[in-house]
């Protein structure tokens, strides 16, 4: 082979090996992104509408608020896990990192109306499912943000008993990114922004509207706490 051939040769070889090397190497640290992202878990929203006799509510219903004669009661229900590795330093020492999260989520809407409700008071209950059901579309998104921060972390711990310790440290994570979840996906200000538009559903705004407005503003108008 002519010398200039064979330096093209062995330059097209390289490229393809430099190129190959790359790919893995990019490859591999997708995997790893995979393997290190937490699994998020939304399930469909369970939704259930209760009707009642005003004379006597059953037990399981949630006692209604003065002045009010129906009611729409939203759950929203978050069970974090969180798993790691132990890296025991010596005897009463450890280093627990973080390598899985999953976390479970849940939306359950139960509408309770009295026998004999008119429309216009069913309709503006479903007005707060809407609420409801359109914080929780991007509750996965919300979960997950907050539980990447914990992923691969790590927290040093000490005692007698490392395991114990472990396990503790990793419950402490697991409850707090539950905590942050519902912090963050807080729909009560909203709810009660459309209270206070549509006067419990004493008035005549359209629900639609009222919706609609409340969950465009409900970061700039406020109102005081309320019972809904």
């Amino acid at each position: 082979m002519p010398t200039r051939r064979f330096i093209v040769f062995c330059v097209v070889l390289g490229v393809i090996i430099i190129g190959w090397l790359s790919w893995r190497k990019l490859s591999t640290r997708r995997q790893l992104h995979e393997v290190h992202a937490p699994i998020i878990n939304k399930r469909p929203v369970v939704f259930a509408s209760r009707t009642f006799d005003p004379g006597a509510p059953p037990a399981d219903m949630p006692p209604l608020a003065p002045g009010e004669n129906a009611e729409c009661d939203s759950g929203f229900q978050a069970n974090a896990s969180v798993g790691g590795e132990t890296r025991q330093t010596d005897a009463t020492h450890a280093t627990v990192t973080v390598t899985q999260i999953n976390v479970t989520l849940q939306l359950n809407i139960s509408i309770w109306l009295p026998t004999g409700v008119s429309q216009h008071v069913a309709e503006h209950e479903e007005g707060h499912r809407e609420i409801s059901e359109t914080y929780y579309q991007t509750a996965d998104k919300i979960a997950e943000r907050i539980a990447t921060t914990y992923m691969d972390k790590q927290v040093q711990i000490s005692g007698p008993d490392l395991g114990a310790e472990s396990r503790k440290t990793l419950q402490q994570m697991a409850t707090e990114i539950t905590d942050e979840y519902k912090r963050e996906l807080n729909p009560e200000p909203a709810q009660l922004l459309y209270d206070a538009i549509t006067d419990h559903s004493r008035n005549e705004v359209l629900v639609k509207d009222a919706v609609a407005h409340a969950l465009r503003n409900v970061s700039i108008e406020s109102t005081q706490p309320a019972t809904n």
